[in-house]
């Protein structure tokens, strides 16, 4: 029950993340005239800082070291970052809609992030966050 919270509240986290995302991007698409790439990167970033930070304290409630938790999530971004932004690229020019390929990729982001963080990042430190009444 306590992992099925811990992904529900993941989940949300994401979705605000998600927001953020998607309205800047739209936000960079629209009224820019940047390609796909810089739009997303840009919002990819804002999102990963706020999701980071929301999940750190709230879902996995770690005392882990924040610069430590920090690097070791900045290693997933290293690869999934120019992964996505690569094949996001391509699919946004050879014709697939800019949206449908951030959301794609939003969703994979989600699914491998949730994975990385829980059993890699967080791991050992899972819910070890003194709350102070």
């Amino acid at each position: 029950m306590k992992e099925l919270l811990r992904a529900l509240k993941f989940l949300f986290f994401s979705i605000s993340a998600g927001l953020i995302e998607m309205g800047s991007f739209a936000l960079l698409n629209e009224f820019t005239g940047l390609p796909y790439w810089p739009c997303y990167l840009i919002a990819l970033v804002l999102s990963v800082i706020w999701n980071f930070t929301l999940n750190r304290k709230f879902t996995f409630q770690s005392s882990n070291n924040v610069p430590v938790a920090m690097f070791k999530v900045f290693c997933y971004y290293l690869v999934f970052t120019p992964l996505s932004t690569l094949l996001g690229n391509y699919l946004a020019e050879i014709g697939w809609n800019e949206y449908l390929v951030t959301g794609l990729n939003m969703v994979l982001n989600f699914v491998t992030e949730f994975l990385y963080q829980r059993y890699y990042v967080f791991k050992d430190s899972i819910d070890t966050k003194v709350v102070k009444i």
